[in-house]
């Protein structure tokens, strides 16, 4: 049913985003990552630091993560050093290196997930032939910034996307690498995506004597 924008039951009805955080989600401190790490092992919660890991590694969008299989990450009897995937969104190749953090977590979870190359790392709790949702994906994320003490209301799953390449352009200011590392077609998206601004420009600028 329509409404006209001088109905009064318009304007009184409350907005859809009343109270919610709608803007970009934050990126994880290297601090964060680590006491998410020691809480995930102190669980022994191998699955969990697998993916968290892979999902700071990898900086796919969440879509992507969720659907990788076991031959994207590992070789023979190994875990890879670095995996190519397409991006569902773009239909792009993007490339992605796996530490050794990711690649010992990686290695534990698979040894108890077995299965084959043609299998998805992180099953469907209800269909293991499937993979793990995006949902089910956005209620771990919340659950690891929450028992660490952050508002889970700041973060989401982009998080784990922005948050390496958020430390490297902190690092370098190089905004050619992360426009490579996320897979964007458009520089101006990567700033954006990063929330550049003049005050990031000038203390880049104040980094370098002549």
């Amino acid at each position: 049913m329509g409404h006209s924008d001088l109905d009064p039951a318009v304007h009184a009805r409350r907005p859809w985003n009343a109270g919610r955080n709608v803007g970009p989600k934050r990126p994880l401190k290297p601090r964060d990552i680590w006491a998410i790490r020691f809480y995930l092992d102190e669980h022994a919660l191998l699955r969990d630091r697998a993916l968290f890991d892979l999902a700071i590694d990898s900086k796919l969008r969440g879509c992507d993560l969720v659907k990788l299989k076991v031959g994207d990450v590992v070789s023979g009897d190994l875990v890879r050093d670095r995996a190519v995937v397409v991006q569902q969104k773009t239909g792009r190749p993007v490339q992605f290196e796996i530490m050794p953090e990711a690649r010992r977590s990686l290695e534990a979870w698979l040894r108890c997930r077995h299965g084959t190359i043609r299998d998805f790392v992180f099953p469907s709790r209800v269909d293991y032939t499937g993979h793990l949702s995006t949902r089910q994906y956005a209620r771990l994320v919340d659950e690891w910034v929450s028992v660490i003490g952050l508002d889970k209301r700041e973060y989401g799953t982009h998080s784990m996307r922005r948050t390496k390449v958020s430390i490297i352009y902190k690092a370098t200011g190089n905004l050619r690498a992360v426009q490579m590392l996320v897979g964007h077609t458009n520089i101006e998206n990567t700033v954006r995506y990063l929330g550049v601004d003049i005050d990031d420009a000038l203390t880049l600028s104040e980094r370098t004597e002549i």
